[in-house]
Formats: C-alpha cells, sequence, structure tokens
C-alpha cells in the first residue's frame, strides 16, 4: 500500500550571510546564527569559499560529527592520528570527532584550479556517542549513488534514500552517521520540474539553495503549485514543518538549472553546550574537555607536540 503524499511546508527562511571563519576564509552561515540557532541535531551549516591564501590550520573537535561536501576545487585534510587525503569537487567527508580530534582542512590553489567551494554541516552527536573513538567516512564522487526520478532531475544521495526511475527503485546512500541523518543534493535541469520526496517522520529538515530558486511546500493534483511558497533563492535556508501525518516534501525547479540540498535529522532530546568547536551536554562537560585537551588526554593525545604539514606555511606566517 503507498503512503500518502502529505507534504510539509516552509515555516522559516534564512539568509545565509558572510561571517569570517578560519584563517582569512569567509563562509554563508545560517544554521549557528542567531536567526537560526537551534534545530536539532543541526549545529551550524556554512557555504564555504575558500581565497587563496585563507584555509582552516589545525584546530580541534568533540562531541560532534561534520559532512563536508565539496562543490568546486579541492580540499586537503590531515589529522594528529595520521589521517590524510585529498577531497575533490563531488567528493564526501563525514567526520566523527567522537572524544577528540586535532586536524587541519586547507584549500589547493594553482595553475587552472578554482577556489574550493561547498558546504560543511555540523551534526550533533547522542550522548552515548560523544566519547567515541574519532572516525572517518571518505566517498569519491564516483562512490555516491544518485536516483533519477524522470530525466531532467538527479539526485545524489549522500546518506538517506530517494526514489530513482522505475529501473533504479529506491537509491540508498552509503554514508553512516551515528544518528539519524540524511543528506540528499538536488539537481534540476528545468524550470517546472518536480519531484516528491520522502521525509522520516517527526525528523527536523531543511532546504539550502545553493543555484537557482526552488519552490518548497504542499501541491494537490488539480493544482500542481497550489499552496507553494515563494521561491526559494540562492543562499537561502528553508526550515521545513514538522507536523504530524507529513510524510515528505514536494519539491520544484522555479528557474532553470537549479541546485540544493534537502538534509534531516532525528531530533535529539538533550541539552546542546557549545564552546566553539567542542559541543557537549553539560558546562561541566566542557570544562572537562578543556582539562583534557590541554593535559593531551582521552583523544587528545599528542596535540601539543603535533603540527599538520599543510597548515604550517599558514601557520608559520600568522
Amino acid at each position: 500500500m503507498s503512503v500518502a503524499q502529505v507534504s510539509r511546508s516552509v515555516v522559516k527562511a534564512v539568509l545565509a550571510r558572510e561571517t569570517p571563519e578560519g584563517a582569512g576564509a569567509i563562509v554563508r552561515r545560517s544554521i549557528g546564527t542567531p536567526e537560526l540557532r537551534n534545530l536539532t541535531p543541526f549545529l551550524m551549516l556554512d557555504n564555504f569559499r575558500a581565497k587563496e591564501g585563507a584555509g582552516f590550520p589545525d584546530h580541534p573537535h568533540r562531541g560532534m560529527s561534520t559532512m563536508s561536501y565539496v562543490l568546486e576545487g579541492e580540499f586537503d585534510h590531515e589529522d594528529v592520528k595520521g589521517h590524510k587525503g585529498r577531497l575533490a569537487a563531488g567528493d564526501v567527508q563525514f567526520m566523527i570527532a567522537g572524544r577528540g580530534i586535532v586536524h587541519s582542512e586547507m584549500p589547493v590553489h594553482g595553475p587552472g584550479k578554482k577556489d574550493p567551494y561547498g558546504l560543511q554541516l555540523w551534526i550533533d552527536l547522542p550522548k552515548e556517542h560523544k566519547m567515541v573513538e574519532a572516525s572517518y567516512q571518505e566517498r569519491k564522487a564516483s562512490e555516491i549513488s544518485s536516483a533519477h526520478p524522470t530525466p531532467n532531475v538527479e539526485i545524489k544521495v549522500v546518506c538517506g534514500e530517494a526514489q530513482g526511475s522505475a529501473e533504479e527503485g529506491l537509491v540508498q546512500g552509503n554514508v553512516r552517521p551515528l544518528g539519524g541523518c540524511w543528506f540528499l543534493h538536488f539537481l534540476m535541469a528545468k524550470k517546472g520540474e518536480r519531484v516528491w520526496q520522502a521525509v522520516p517522520a517527526g525528523w527536523n529538515a531543511f532546504v539550502y539553495t545553493l543555484k537557482g530558486e526552488t519552490l518548497v511546500g504542499p501541491s494537490s493534483s488539480s493544482s500542481p503549485s497550489a499552496g507553494l511558497k515563494a521561491p526559494l533563492s540562492q543562499f537561502h535556508t528553508a526550515v521545513l514543518s514538522n507536523e504530524s501525518g507529513a510524510t515528505g516534501v514536494w519539491l520544484e525547479a522555479a528557474s532553470d538549472d537549479v541546485s540544493f540540498v534537502l538534509v534531516a535529522g532525528e531530533p535529539l532530546d538533550q541539552p546542546v553546550v557549545q564552546h566553539g568547536p567542542f559541543v557537549m551536554t553539560s558546562q561541566q562537560e566542557i570544562v572537562q574537555t578543556f582539562r583534557d585537551y590541554q593535559q593531551q588526554r582521552n583523544g587528545f593525545e599528542g596535540v601539543h607536540e603535533w603540527r599538520s604539514e599543510i597548515g604550517r606555511k599558514m601557520t608559520d606566517a600568522m
């Protein structure tokens, strides 16, 4: 039996405004600002573009996860535990900071190379997972599954699931977060293309428009655009309603060449106590995190003697 298509709607739209981050970098941030502070389990959403001379040299994390999705250019990364690599356009890195990690994320510049551009999403970890060992899941662009519900629509399924063509069926992502999280990248070639996307009941969800204009919201079979809100333009985050009975959301291209992400996550019933890159559930845990970092223990072993090779040039010049 098919599930009734009861759509969520937009309850709030926030423009991602430019803000300084890292060393000389500028990001567009929506989630994590005073306008959109609390959207559990999501802590922050940054749309970054790293110009030459900017970057994110050595810095610590505890108690949260990050998902980095590169859309253009290349990024190098390196951490205190010896993990290193390069992310190119279309690649994804899902990092679980757990009890502690220190790492560096630096753009790759050179002749013919584009400035690195993409998204980084910070996701709170469930309390029971905050002190797990740090780990990574990395996927090259070629390893990310795509669904094609119509000839002019592609959905890159990083984690979660989306309905593809009749031949594809249900397409599932291969990144496995600790806690519920879906991350889907929609590419719609033509204005008027319209798809239905299921969203787990009770989860919080948002849409972020990277390019073009997007219509989000309920519709009816008699009038495909009835009830849709005004188009969401580039750099806007639209928080979706979370009413009982909603099974998903209608999504429509309001212009040609539209690109946006739909992200959904299972709400966490726990306090959020954040101090910069440390995210715990009490002030006492934050104090303990600083002690662990200063004393190089419980996940922060060797951090004060370590310096990344990729961040060294920038930090030496600072």
